[in-house]
């Protein structure tokens, strides 16, 4: 064997591009987890993205496995929200010009942060478990103003007299 072939035999090198049941196991944890499926597929041994969505498409067992991870992901979000809201936030203190603290104030920039973390966590899980997080519309009517649903079939009789009107010009 030539040494460039042993080379290449010895090192694959690359990204896995075989379906493997451990790799589709340890992406399905990871995502239950809270972990971007982007930030997954970085580390070294695990599949580019592209190949992901690809073994979505060829695999009805990964799908399963990748439909629910979605969903305990999204659950892993809104626990985390309940968790991001409840820490304590940063303080600056403000000191005089001999080095002694006059006042704690909150750190504005770090509210800020953890309202986007948060914002960021909703809308995900909204996104992924709409009918558990996301918004609920109702329509309903009151007492003096009920809802009423019409029917009114004689809308579609005037388009279809237009439309023959239509067809006879142009056949003319």
């Amino acid at each position: 064997m030539t040494d460039k072939k042993q080379a290449a035999t010895k090192n694959k090198g690359g990204r896995p591009s075989s379906y493997s049941p451990e790799i589709v196991e340890t992406i399905c944890i990871r995502l239950g987890l809270g972990e971007s499926l982007k930030k997954i597929c970085q580390d070294e041994g695990m599949p580019s993205q592209s190949m992901v969505y690809s073994w979505l498409l060829k695999h009805a067992e990964f799908q399963e496995m990748y439909t629910r991870a979605r969903e305990e992901q999204a659950e892993t979000h809104a626990d985390e929200i309940v968790s991001i809201a409840d820490e304590t936030p940063q303080t600056k203190e403000i000191k005089d010009k001999d080095g002694n603290v006059i006042d704690i104030t909150l750190d504005s920039a770090y509210i800020q942060w953890q309202k986007n973390r948060i914002e960021a966590r909703k809308w995900n899980a909204a996104k992924q478990r709409p009918k558990k997080y996301g918004d609920r519309v109702t329509h309903s009517g009151d007492d003096d103003a009920p809802v009423v649903v019409e029917h009114n079939l004689n809308v579609f009789g005037e388009l279809l007299k237009n439309l023959k009107m239509q067809r006879q010009t142009e056949g003319q």
